[in-house]
């Protein structure tokens, strides 16, 4: 596993760019005996009978940050570390997965193993894309396990992903005159109350130049919802004067029922539960998810990215006693 580890951190996959990395992967799948379909950069395979259960990683890295003391894309092996870009975000899970399905013996069901690609971005050409093709071949998805670095914990919700464009507005005037209406000001109720309710104000912008007051304020928000996104989005308007435009809505944040086998599974294993504050590919599920695999996220998108060779080798041997655990209450 951390052979395989090694040589894709060498492949640089940034989100849309997967195309080397995807196939890499798909030569090695064949070379394990495994017959992978494609779509895209994409790649899944499926054995087993019954309905279907999907553990998705994915190909893609976020880009390197500019704060890496070290070659993001040579992978170094230290005290037990590997380092190298995607390691940990989301290099483990996937190899951890893929022989986590080499390993398998699914009874009652068909297993399917997603590789997908864009997830950094969140992208339409990622699962998103491939779900119905998965499903035309093997019936609709029942559940699924998204692999993502939680600790081998298992996130049983996570929020959504709504971003917004806003814009306040004023009056422009000569700035030594107590004249017009300054858009900036204008904004800061709404900042404040943005930042009161935990959202992130990450870009803002006003202004022409120093003598003239701005007539517009513009800013962008990150909120991460708990539920439907058209719903904080309708609240969100209640309590603002801005304009705020949405992107998207469609990320929504998830949440699994705590009856779910999946969840049973993990209580059972006596696997700690958590809610997840950052956004997967569960977003683009319509079926219900857990989130669980090896390394830690807050080393995600980080400088220096490592994960513990440690971490990758005891996540196989969980995977495959959740798996036999789950089929066993399923």
């Amino acid at each position: 596993m951390i052979a395989l580890l090694r040589q894709l951190v060498s492949i640089p996959s940034p989100s849309r760019d997967e195309k080397a990395a995807a196939d890499f992967l798909e030569d090695w799948l064949h070379r394990h005996g495994l017959v992978p379909e494609r779509t895209g950069n994409n790649l899944w395979c499926a054995k087993g009978s019954g309905p279907a259960v999907l553990v998705d990683a994915h190909i893609d890295t976020v880009k390197p940050v500019p704060g890496w003391t070290r070659d993001p894309f040579t992978p170094v092996l230290e005290d037990g570390k590997l380092y190298g870009l995607g390691t940990n975000d989301d290099g483990g899970s996937l190899v951890a997965l893929i022989h986590f399905f080499l390993q398998a013996r699914p009874r009652k069901h068909t297993l399917v193993l997603s590789l997908s690609a864009e997830e950094e971005v969140s992208g339409r050409g990622g699962l998103e894309q491939v779900l119905p093709l998965i499903e035309t071949r093997t019936g609709p998805v029942c559940c699924g396990i998204m692999g993502e670095p939680t600790l081998m914990q298992a996130a049983v919700s996570e929020k959504g992903l709504l971003v917004l464009d806003c814009e306040s507005e004023g009056v422009a005037a000569h700035a030594a005159r107590a004249e017009g209406v300054n858009a900036i000001y204008a904004a800061l109720p709404d900042l404040a109350w943005f930042r009161e309710q935990g959202m992130q104000v990450t870009q803002i912008e006003a202004g022409t130049q120093h003598n003239v007051v701005p007539d517009r304020c513009r800013f962008v928000v990150d909120a991460r919802p708990v539920g439907d996104n058209l719903e904080a989005l309708r609240q969100i308007r209640k309590h603002v004067r801005c304009r705020a435009v949405p992107r998207s809505t469609r990320l929504n944040g998830s949440r699994i029922d705590p009856s779910h086998p999946l969840v049973k599974t993990a209580l059972a294993l006596g696997i700690p539960t958590f809610d997840s504050p950052t956004l997967s590919n569960q977003a683009l599920c319509r079926f219900p998810t857990i989130k669980m695999g090896p390394g830690n996220s807050s080393r995600s998108h980080s400088a220096d990215e490592f994960i513990l060779v440690r971490e990758v080798e005891q996540a196989v041997p969980l995977y495959l006693k959740f798996w036999q655990t789950y089929e066993n209450l399923g």
